[in-house]
């Protein structure tokens, strides 16, 4: 059985008709609002996604991609993008309806991660899928801007959803598909890092994701396609903005420095986001390996606790997943030249962890959609961007990543303490 507090009841009350029925009616009133967005033709559309999707029917659809020289997308977004062209809808909504169906794969995965901790209680779980496909970035990506990020952070909660279901080599291959998508999955690297020191994973599994990536490159290989080119695509990206930050409510709103040095401190923020996430990560697995000889001491007749006899330290679905938000919101807002969009992951996986800790973190998502969402404003409405202050939506996320940081700590210290561990998690738990 997964984790479920002493204040959940263990017999569900709901029909399964009214629940089916209720989803729905979610779904046709999610798929309705972005309708209404569908004409909306977004500045990256006019001059990238459109010229490429234009690019790509000119020369024979799927065998335009004998070169991608055209895009700085990965193949796997190019794969979609071509088969769209032998369907007869405009390329406008075909890029748009790609972005919605993955809207309710994200909601499917955020369901299914929630329905963890209540399994008696779908409705808990339903209403966490309805917020997120309502939330005002999740919307405005898809319907208003025809973005990618839902394609690859459904792969990415897909991933974690089979991490707290013990199913390691699936999860990396999710992770490894999330990649190849989009170089921003790397935001959420560092958990499977954290998971692989604390033996949660095995190191093996990993394998999946630069098998997994390749993979998907294969068949742009055999069209054509230069395997270096593949390979590197994401190496040539960095380079392409010089801003400190573009539109994103990172730390960079809180620095000003002349536009002939931002080169210099661009560089020298990549060195210190890397060394700070590498010392979360290294708290990380000392908090879990301490938690795990809590463990040990507490079963007190001389055995070992069974976390730590199956080889790894204690370690919570809870944890797990205030890992994620942890590094969702932390990576990006340390990085320099990080755009409004990237803290999509975040937005998502903020609402996850306010249902699995609704007292102390409610108010969570509430902050990470005030400080994205209104970064937003500042592409999708030029005329309130004078009315908008970055700064005030860095601190916002600021405080978001407070929040975590001290639940996650919280969460920690309670495992340390030996009369006061959770129960066994993941899929041993299911099976409790």
């Amino acid at each position: 059985m997964s984790e479920i507090t002493a204040e959940e009841p263990r017999q569900s009350t709901a029909d399964p008709t009214v629940l089916i029925l209720a989803a729905m009616a979610a779904v046709m009133a999610a798929l309705s609002v972005r309708i209404l967005m569908l004409d909306n033709e977004s500045t990256d559309f006019y001059y990238f996604l459109g010229p490429w999707y234009q690019y790509i029917a000119n020369n024979g659809g799927f065998h335009a991609l004998s070169g991608t020289g055209f895009s700085d997308y990965n193949v796997p977004y190019l794969y979609l993008m071509a088969a769209l062209t032998y369907l007869p809808v405009a390329a406008l909504t075909g890029i748009k309806c790609v972005s919605i169906l993955f809207d309710l794969a994200l909601a499917y995965y955020t369901f299914r991660i929630v329905s963890l901790r209540s399994p008696q209680q779908p409705w808990r779980a339903l209403g966490a899928a309805v917020i997120v496909l309502f939330l005002p970035t999740v919307v405005t990506n898809s319907g208003w801007w025809g973005q990618a990020d839902a394609i690859f952070t459904t792969f990415l909660v897909g991933g974690v959803y089979h991490i707290l279901r013990d199913r390691p080599w699936w999860a990396c291959s999710f992770f490894g598909i999330a990649l190849a998508f989009k170089l921003q999955a790397v935001f959420l690297f560092p958990l499977l890092l954290v998971l692989v020191l604390a033996r949660r994973i095995p190191w093996r599994s990993l394998l999946a994701l630069p098998a997994v990536y390749v993979a998907l490159d294969i068949p742009a290989v055999l069209l054509g396609s230069d395997p270096w080119q593949l390979l590197t695509v994401y190496a040539r990206q960095p380079d392409t903005y010089k801003d400190l930050t573009l539109n994103a409510p990172s730390v960079y709103q809180f620095v000003s420095v002349p536009f002939e040095e931002q080169d210099a401190v661009r560089h020298a923020g990549v060195l210190v986001a890397g060394a700070l996430v590498l010392v979360l990560i290294g708290l990380a697995v000392w908090a879990i390996h301490r938690a795990g000889g809590a463990a040990a001491l507490k079963a007190g007749d001389g055995r070992e606790a069974p976390a730590v006899r199956e080889g790894r330290p204690e370690l919570t679905d809870t944890g797990i997943l205030l890992l994620a938000a942890v590094f969702a919101i932390a990576v990006p807002f340390l990085l320099p030249s990080m755009h409004e969009r990237y803290f999509y992951v975040a937005d998502v996986i903020s609402v996850i962890i306010a249902f699995q800790l609704p007292r102390r973190l409610w108010y969570v998502p509430v902050l990470v959609q005030l400080s994205s969402f209104g970064s937003y404003l500042k592409f999708i409405a030029p005329s309130v961007s004078p009315y908008l202050s970055m700064p005030a939506h860095g601190a916002l996320m600021l405080l978001a990543l407070i929040a975590v940081l001290r639940a996650t700590i919280g969460e920690f210290r309670r495992s340390w303490t030996p009369g006061d561990l959770e129960p066994a998690t993941g899929a041993a738990a299911l099976t409790a």
